[in-house]
């Protein structure tokens, strides 16, 4: 299915990729919806984020198979990957990780590439990295968005609109949710982070209904940058444990973020040296009204 076009936010183009390449339907059947009544029950989702460090462990040795054994045991719904790569080097063996890992797993994939360059060899696949979010309910809507971003490919940046923040809308046994996937700039001045965080909540107050924004926001609750984001959304795991580094952790910078209408069930940061980071995730529950 094609994604809908949507209206750009405040002028800015929004760049929509096309569903029919990036979302791979697999044979995972939909839920079933609730029995019509004034009020339907709500509805569980458990979603997760991850920074996957292009595929490598903790060691540093790159084994897509041990990522995709980490993500399954997750044993979430819809999750937010960083760092993933497509064709992008030496580094990933040149792999399609997001379209590898949605085969290992049976799930749907969009990929929302930040980066997007020539092939290392002439007539090769385009190098191509940036964010994905990985579902196993259908997929209804995908774009990429644009955010500010200091590109780490220009021998000298200038902050700029690139593209890498993911959202999907996805359909949750009759109840539809916006899901975004976001990675953060990550030098030790906030500014970039706090522009990045004004154009995400942009995006957010474009659509309507239940959200959750996942990343790695490089960047712990309480910093200042990201203040503006707790006055519209908030920590699903504040208790959850420190993700970075993986092994010892002494920041909690990857986070799960849902707006008012999400009730959080659970949330807990989960033990794991299949990347640098650990993931998170969240057991929720959407509300909605019958029809």
């Amino acid at each position: 299915m094609e994604p809908r076009s949507r209206r750009p936010v405040r002028g800015r183009r929004r760049a929509a990729a096309a569903l029919a390449a990036a979302v791979l339907a697999t044979a995972v059947p939909a839920a079933d919806a609730d029995s019509p009544g004034a009020r339907a029950p709500s509805v569980p989702l458990r979603v997760a984020t991850y920074n996957i460090h292009a595929g490598a462990g903790a060691d540093q040795v790159f084994d897509l198979d041990r990522t995709a054994r980490a993500v399954r045991d997750l044993r979430a719904d819809v999750i937010g990957l960083q760092e993933v790569d497509v064709h992008w080097g030496a580094r990933s063996d040149f792999v399609d990780e997001a379209r590898a890992l949605a085969g290992k797993l049976g799930m749907r994939v969009f990929f929302a590439p930040i980066y997007d360059l020539d092939p290392a060899t002439p007539g090769g696949e385009r190098r191509r990295f940036g964010v994905a979010v990985l579902s196993r309910y259908p997929v209804l809507e995908a774009e990429n968005h644009e955010i500010t971003r200091l590109s780490t490919q220009a021998p000298d940046p200038v902050p700029a609109p690139a593209p890498g923040f993911a959202e999907v809308t996805v359909a949750v046994r009759g109840a539809h949710v916006h899901v975004y996937s976001t990675h953060l700039d990550y030098r030790a001045d906030p500014s970039i982070r706090a522009a990045q965080v004004a154009d995400m909540l942009e995006v957010l107050a474009a659509d309507r209904g239940p959200k959750v924004l996942v990343g790695d926001f490089n960047a712990e609750v309480t910093a200042a940058e990201l203040a503006p984001l707790w006055r519209r959304l908030r920590d699903a795991a504040p208790g959850g444990g420190g993700t970075y580094p993986a092994v010892a952790p002494v920041k909690r910078i990857d986070l799960v973020a849902v707006s008012p209408d999400i009730t959080v069930v659970g949330a807990e940061a989960v033990a794991t040296r299949a990347s640098d980071h650990r993931p998170v995730v969240a057991d929720l529950r959407l509300h909605r009204r019958g029809r």
